[in-house]
């Protein structure tokens, strides 16, 4: 959400008339401009799911899991940029949200999640489906509500969408009990929000000229100097002023899993993503650097590696809208309190003063270029389909057209690096809290918000199975949203750790039977079948084994009129390289299962 859309407001209150509670919430959600709900009804919620049945704006989705429904919120939030919102009701309803409001607490995605909550009477005194939802949010959200008071509801739900959509976004929860959905008042819908200490330059910093122009005064003095940007380049809508910061300075650049689309992969100054399984060039890059420039990013572990060992010799500039986030993780000589799009694009009109010089780095890009072309990513073909071919054949047949989510695991990894991300808001994956069963519903809510868009989950047989109940939302909805299953048996990333640290002795990660693995050369044994699976939900499927027949089975989901899941079979023992093992430093990576490097 734009911060100025945000808090521009009709000039004066509006009262309305008479009516229930659950009906004022959702004339107050209609009023945020809310068209979609994803919502799982319940005894502590019907009133609101009663009233929402009533609005002409609001499409009300039904998933068949509330942690479906919360990752289907992320998906829509995810590729808006908006406040999506997901509903339950009471208890255990309420509960199966939280992974959800972690997730999005920890990538920073704007998410209202609303939960019935018991009468009044029964808080606090164990009642049935009863849980203090409030108080065990309240690490997770940037705000909790408890709505006691029935005129506050109008007031609540302003606050909500604001607090969710600007300064740095999150999550937050209305939790409303069941007398004041049920309450009749005429209520006061209010033009301004008064939040004090939130709103001006909490929500919108502005970094000043003094605290920017000693940042490209250290630029054309750099030798080595690198570019890190997160997530923030893209909740702050920050791409474009990105790419001209980027080209008038000619810093490389090297952008978090968080941050893949907002700069262009394909472009000469990319060194595209860094990190635990990222680029040899970006890693040794940010590790060799005399200057590191922080845009939006955190300094998360599976960036940094061994912290002490994280560009040991730069100078470090953190530009942050979270001033919570300077020296946390990583002590920084100039720490800029700024809203990143104002910041870049202020850096940028500076670069065109007669004071600016833009540094000669030709020797430095030469040799980020030779660790381009010395370690590119890649793969041995053998006999069989391999999960980095298949996402490769992938992002030809789409030509890069298209928005992916994924799981979490190696085929999260695979198709960050197979799969080159041109552009924001593309690139949709639980990556902070690393939640398993993302992909299908994140999809399913990618796909509702953009219907233009082609929408792919690349998900691992593990993680699809946490939510696979999706599909029967996917069908009775009748979203277009495409899964490719990369069926491998196994957990695949634990199994990569197991490999690699303990001997490959397998601790519960193997999914079939273990006395009867099945793979592309023991078709028999697959467990389970997935396209029997999709079957039964009504959605279509189809299963390749032979590498003649991937391509021609890619054509066939994505031009299928209706959701697809496509189950590839592939062998376990791939591993996602490179690799920085936690607590290493970017030069120890494993560039082979074999070797570190030197």
């Amino acid at each position: 959400m734009n911060t100025e859309e945000a808090i521009e407001f009709p000039q004066e209150d509006s009262v309305g008339p008479e009516m229930k509670g659950a009906d004022v919430l959702v004339a107050a959600l209609e009023r945020e401009g809310v068209d979609v709900v994803y919502a799982y009804p319940g005894g502590a919620s019907l009133e609101l799911h009663q009233a929402l049945t009533k609005s002409e704006q609001i499409r009300t989705i039904l998933p068949r899991f509330e942690q479906g429904g919360g990752f289907m919120a992320h998906g829509h939030a995810r590729v808006t940029g908006k406040p999506a919102v997901c509903m339950a009701t009471s208890g255990p309803g309420a509960t199966n949200l939280v992974t959800c409001i972690a997730d999005a607490f920890m990538d920073s995605i704007p998410l209202v999640a609303i939960t019935g909550q018991v009468y009044q009477q029964f808080i606090g005194k164990a009642a049935f489906q009863e849980t203090d939802f409030y108080g065990m949010t309240l690490p997770i959200v940037k705000h909790s509500y408890l709505v006691l008071e029935k005129e506050d509801l109008p007031r609540v739900i302003k606050e909500a969408f604001h607090i969710a959509g600007t300064g740095r976004p999150g999550p937050v929860v209305i939790d409303i009990p069941k007398d004041v959905q049920q309450a009749i008042f005429a209520p006061t819908f209010p033009s301004t929000i008064d939040l004090p200490g939130y709103l001006g330059d909490v929500t919108h910093p502005k970094a000043s000229d003094d605290a920017l122009i000693p940042v490209l005064k250290l630029i054309e003095k750099a030798e080595r100097p690198v570019l890190y940007t997160g997530g923030g380049i893209i909740s702050g809508d920050a791409h474009l002023e990105l790419r001209e910061f980027a080209e008038r300075t000619g810093l490389p650049v090297a952008s978090t899993l968080m941050g893949l689309g907002a700069f262009d992969a394909e472009h000469p100054q990319s060194l595209y993503w860094f990190g635990m399984h990222g680029t040899v060039a970006g890693n040794w890059a940010v590790c060799d650097s005399d200057l590191l420039i922080c845009a939006g990013a955190r300094f998360d572990d599976r960036i940094t590696g061994k912290i002490d060992k994280f560009a040991p010799d730069a100078t470090i500039v953190h530009i942050d809208i979270d001033v919570s986030e300077h020296n946390k993780n990583k002590r920084v000589d100039y720490p800029i309190h700024s809203d990143i799009k104002h910041a870049l694009g202020r850096l940028s009109e500076l670069t065109k003063g007669k004071d600016f010089t833009k540094p000669d780095i030709s020797a430095w890009m030469t040799n980020i270029d030779e660790w381009k072309t010395q370690h590119p990513f890649s793969y041995d073909k053998g006999e069989h389909i391999t999960q980095q071919e298949a996402v490769e054949v992938l992002y030809e047949e789409t030509k890069g057209d298209a928005i992916i989510t994924t799981g979490v695991g190696q085929h999260q990894m695979w198709a960050a690096q197979y799969f080159k991300f041109r552009e924001p808001r593309t690139y949709i994956s639980s990556l902070g809290l690393g939640t398993m069963g993302f992909g299908l519903p994140a999809a399913l809510g990618a796909k509702v918000a953009r219907p233009d868009k082609l929408v792919i989950n690349i998900d691992g047989d593990g993680c699809f199975l946490m939510n696979v109940q999706e599909l029967g939302t996917a069908k009775i909805e009748k979203i277009n949203a495409k899964s490719i299953i990369l069926n491998n048996q196994h957990l695949g990333m634990v199994v990569q750790w197991e490999d690699l640290m303990y001997d490959s002795v397998r601790g519960q990660t193997i999914l079939c039977d273990k006395d009867n693995i099945g793979g592309p050369d023991n078709v028999e044994a697959l467990y389970p079948d997935f396209v029997k699976i999709a079957d039964g939900f009504g959605v279509a499927g189809r299963r390749v084994i032979k590498r003649e027949d991937l391509r021609d089975a890619i054509r066939e989901m994505i031009e299928h009129d209706g959701p697809y899941v496509l189950e590839v079979v592939v062998p376990y023992t791939e591993h996602v390289l490179p690799m920085i093992k936690q607590g290493l430093s970017a030069k120890e990576i494993l560039l082979s299962t074999d070797t570190p490097s030197s």
